[in-house]
């Protein structure tokens, strides 16, 4: 099967979207950490979804991971993880035709046995396959991945896709970094950042860059703060060990919230294409403040030291606020407030835009204006794909009352949202089309640790609180004169039955 996908005739990972049909070679697909709990979840189900997209070529996907099983065990595993996670049902004829693709090596093979088993493969698909290494590790284990790819000579014609969080520290992302460009060209290697692959994170770039109407007040001289708010419900159960070496700032802030904070505060780029897109990401970066500890929240919920695998006195933040400060023209003094923490009151992923208030009022007392805070323009990045513009506006009637009304739109009301891609699919997906657009780069991640210094070296004190909650109470000094968006006081419009 050949795949048509928009890529030029020259190098791949600086294409504008759209510009030349080239056919897409055929994969194989080698996934590291093949068993664990994000491959179960979104990387196989989602290799089946693009499958039975015609998104694929023709391919062949090996797992590898510590667990000694074979071939027959690991298509049982996956065929469970596709019922159990796919987002819709499979068909008997689409899972033989993805399970007869699939094959498994363990890591006590080694490197000769990856080798065979990519090789044999390759032969089945003409002999001219490209390869895509997955590593779906911990980061302790991204450093011997790849030393072990070179000794199983899977390097050349092979990009590699890098889960998060790259590294722990600045010394650690250079080592790392150091380690992967001793076997990889930098233009191979894909740092992912599943939040980046959101539809609604994408649509933050269309919505500033396609429109004429907010570039123009998109600075300092019209708005006030933004929030970036990624609240969870979820625990750490079953991730304490990772969540021990990590966190919330390391799993979420560095990794994620910052990125995000890049696509919102980033300059206009030269051009739709992975290097202009990323130059300017990186702009954003280096303008970036160094993270003030004084100006940072650490939480720790109630009951995590008793969760299996936790250090009983530990220091691990499962909560993390913070202000961030841009340093340019666009920005400056314009502050940043992210949040993200587990088991909180709600599961969100909001950005919001406060605009700044009119310097005077013409309006008498008690109509009702500025008693809601500031309008807002607010993206909601979760799968539904949400953004709201609120204002005031006058209510009916006598007399001169204003209310807060907003503007609403949602992915449902295009009818097409079963066009999109889940955000790891579309993130596999342009890896092996080699579009870079939407991953980090290595100055970025070591940029990103470098002003994270201060913070990871003194960190605040970790303070209680409870599940179910929107965290320590201290955050509410962090913001304030500020309020935080969520709660939110309206809800959503929601689609028609």
């Amino acid at each position: 099967m050949v795949v048509m996908v928009d890529v030029p005739a020259t190098d791949p990972s600086d294409a504008p979207v759209g510009t030349v049909t080239a056919p897409l070679l055929p994969h194989v697909i080698v996934l590291f950490g093949a068993t664990g709990d994000l491959a179960r979840r979104k990387l196989l189900p989602g290799m089946v979804h693009l499958a039975e997209s015609g998104l694929l070529p023709d391919y062949r996907l090996v797992g590898v991971a510590t667990d000694e099983i074979d071939g027959d065990e690991f298509r049982a595993l996956a065929r469970s993880a596709v019922d159990e996670f796919a987002r819709a049902g499979v068909s008997d004829e689409s899972w033989r035709d993805f399970a007869r693709r699939l094959s498994y090596v363990p890591t006590s093979a080694g490197p000769a046995g990856l080798h065979e088993q990519v090789l044999r493969h390759e032969k089945e698909l003409g002999g001219e396959a490209r390869y895509l290494h997955y590593l779906s590790t911990p980061p302790t284990a991204a450093g011997s991945v790849v030393r072990m790819l070179a000794e199983a000579e899977l390097v050349d014609k092979a990009r590699i896709i890098m889960e998060k969080p790259f590294g722990s520290d600045l010394e650690s992302a250079r080592s790392l970094n150091a380690t992967v460009h001793q076997v990889f060209r930098e233009e191979q290697v894909f740092r992912i950042d599943h939040f980046l692959g959101k539809e609604a994170a994408q649509n933050i770039l269309a919505f500033r860059f396609a429109n004429g109407l907010f570039e123009p007040i998109w600075n300092r001289d019209h708005i006030d703060h933004v929030q970036i708010d990624v609240p969870e419900t979820l625990s750490v159960d079953g991730r304490a060990a990772f969540y021990e070496e990590t966190g919330a700032y390391r799993d979420m802030v560095v990794t994620h919230l910052f990125q995000i904070l890049a696509f919102i505060a980033m300059e206009p780029p030269t051009a739709l294409e992975p290097k202009a897109i990323g130059e300017e990401k990186n702009k954003v970066f280096r303008a970036m403040r160094p993270i003030d500890p004084s100006q940072v929240v650490r939480g720790q919920y109630e009951g995590y030291r008793h969760t299996p695998g936790v250090d009983q006195r530990s220091q691990t933040e499962t909560f993390v606020a913070l202000r961030a400060d841009i340093d340019n023209w666009r920005w400056a003094g314009v502050p940043f407030f992210l949040r993200t923490g587990k088991q909180m009151a709600e599961g969100a992923r909001i950005v919001s835009i406060a605009f700044r208030e009119p310097p005077k009022s013409m309006f008498p007392d008690g109509s009702g204006v500025g008693t809601q805070g500031p309008d807002h323009l607010t993206f909601d990045l979760a799968d539904s794909s949400k953004l709201s513009l609120s204002f005031y506006g006058k209510r009916p009637g006598p007399g001169m009352k204003l209310d807060k009304l907003s503007l609403q739109f949602a992915l449902h009301e295009t009818g097409r949202e079963g066009d999109v891609l889940e955000a790891y699919e579309r993130l596999i997906h342009d890896a092996m089309v080699g579009d870079r657009t939407l991953f980090t780069t290595a100055e970025g991640i070591e940029r990103l640790w470098e002003i994270s210094g201060p913070l990871l070296g003194h960190p605040p004190q970790v303070l209680p609180y409870w599940s179910g909650s929107w965290g320590p109470a201290t955050i509410d000094e962090l913001i304030a004169p500020r309020a935080w968006r969520l709660p939110f006081r309206r809800g959503w419009r929601t689609a028609a039955p």
